[in-house]
């Protein structure tokens, strides 16, 4: 029998526990270690329309990139909306777990999906984990060839699932060199300054975010948390396939694909 700690196992292998901050909070959120699997539906976020997918594909695990319970829970109110998520999971018999900042600095993981989708090579280490070797949060590398900040914004832009991307032209040159941090990584435009990048790609960036970018130089290309991490949805299902079969194991592993990113542009 497939359990839920025989996929934990599985993606221990794939994206180490030991690899996340620690201020982060992976591993089984909701359900039991020992509980059977049938199924599996991975996406980014555990939104109450993923938790009617799994319901609807008979799914008693839910492999999500962002945490479900991720701040000190003191209640769970069913009247508030993480309350009523974890409500219907226990309703449905659907465990959750959740592989975040050690997927983020995993090889193979969300910040190496980013950088081989919007077509980096000559990938190094950006942002190195304390006391670790060689682990890295974000990722470096270059283009194939020097290209316009505007051009190198649009193959962004096309390369990942969003309708629109902000950027920030801080200085009048080709962008070669390429910082990326995905999700929210503001914290780390002077360190992608100081590592020489050309441009530096990730989300979340805020006014003074941009103004400090622009007073180190560096451009800026600000591609939204849910584009810049939703990509490893369908790569991290194919490696669970890939492990399960290698193991021998037979469970259908379903991805979300009708999730959207918040917001919108008009």
């Amino acid at each position: 029998m497939v359990t839920v700690q025989t996929i934990a196992d599985i993606l221990e292998r794939i994206a180490p526990r030991r690899y996340a901050e620690d201020w982060d909070n992976p591993g089984l959120l909701v359900g039991r270690p020992d509980a059977e699997v049938r199924n599996i539906v991975v996406c980014l976020d555990v939104s109450a329309d993923v938790i009617r997918q799994a319901v609807h594909e008979q799914a008693d695990l839910i492999v999500s990139h962002h945490p479900l319970l991720f701040h000190g829970q003191k209640a769970v109110r069913t009247d508030a909306p993480t309350g009523r998520l974890i409500a219907l999971l226990i309703k449905h018999n659907i465990a959750s777990f959740a592989a975040h900042t050690n997927l983020d600095i995993a090889a193979g993981g969300v910040n190496d999906v980013l950088a081989s989708r919007i077509g980096l090579t000559t990938i190094e280490p950006f942002i190195p984990v304390p006391g670790s070797e060689g682990l890295s949060m974000g990722r470096m590398g270059r283009l194939a060839s020097p290209m316009g900040l505007e051009d190198f914004a649009k193959q962004v832009k096309a390369a990942l699932p969003v309708t629109a991307i902000r950027y920030v032209k801080a200085a009048d040159r080709r962008v070669e060199r390429v910082a990326l941090c995905s999700g929210s990584g503001a914290e780390f435009i002077g360190q992608a300054a100081a590592m020489g990048a050309d441009v530096y790609v990730t989300g979340d960036v805020k006014y003074h975010d941009a103004q400090l970018a622009m007073g180190l130089g560096l451009d800026v290309i600000d591609a939204g948390h849910f584009g810049t991490e939703f990509p490893v949805v369908p790569v991290l299902a194919e490696r669970l396939r890939a492990e399960l079969a290698a193991d021998g194991l037979d469970v259908p592993v379903l991805e979300d694909t009708q999730s959207q990113d918040f917001f919108q542009t008009i």
